[in-house]
């Protein structure tokens, strides 16, 4: 330290680096060591799957199945052409149609859309899911009472749409099962008939 002529303390040159020094020392310091929340945070991350096989566990109808897919791979894939059930149709592969509709968690959804890894842990059921051995669910029959169907490639989408809708409000209007079912496409002009079947069992 250096004194002026009044007395007064003056910073030298020595001290001023130094203290810039430790300050700024301090500052990379701070920059460097994440908090450690922080790095818990991303050590927790879920890890990316692929880019070969991963297995997965999907429960379909009440049985597990334990599958090696590719994550690319989707639902509909898998039901269809690993665990052969062919009920569920793979039609637009673009979510528009609604043939592939299945339940997942009681929901209706397009397994075109859904990958099968995304299906884990949740409880699928498809068309071949409702009867029980030969004895048709009450909406399959309807569907076989009133004529529902023609070519029948939109039927099992259809049913699991209704079946979602049926589950939630056993006694749907005519306007909650125009809307259930607005996302599934019929080619044939069965929805006249499709629309008696479903108001048959909420009324019945």
């Amino acid at each position: 330290m250096l004194k002026t002529k009044k007395g007064k303390q003056k910073l030298s040159r020595r001290r001023f680096l130094k203290t810039a020094g430790m300050a700024g020392g301090a500052v990379a310091v701070s920059m460097l060591v994440k908090p450690a929340r922080r790095v818990q945070a991303s050590t927790t991350q879920p890890q990316p799957l692929g880019p070969g096989s991963v297995e997965v566990r999907l429960n379909v109808n009440g049985r597990d199945h334990f599958l090696k897919v590719e994550p690319r791979l989707t639902l509909v894939e898998a039901l269809r052409d690993r665990l052969n059930l062919t009920g569920t149709k793979r039609t637009c592969d673009h979510g528009e149609c609604g043939a592939c509709t299945v339940l997942m968690d009681g929901r209706a959804v397009c397994s075109c859309m859904t990958l099968a890894v995304n299906a884990q842990g949740k409880r699928i059921v498809t068309i071949e899911g409702l009867a029980k051995g030969k004895v048709l669910a009450r909406l399959q029959r309807a569907f076989v009472e009133h004529d529902a169907l023609q070519c029948g490639f939109c039927t099992p989408g259809m049913i699991m749409s209704l079946k979602a809708l049926l589950d939630q409000h056993p006694r749907a209007t005519s306007a909650q099962i125009r809307t259930a079912i607005a996302g599934n496409y019929c080619r044939c002009g069965a929805l006249p008939k499709i629309l008696k079947a479903a108001n048959a069992v909420a009324r019945g």
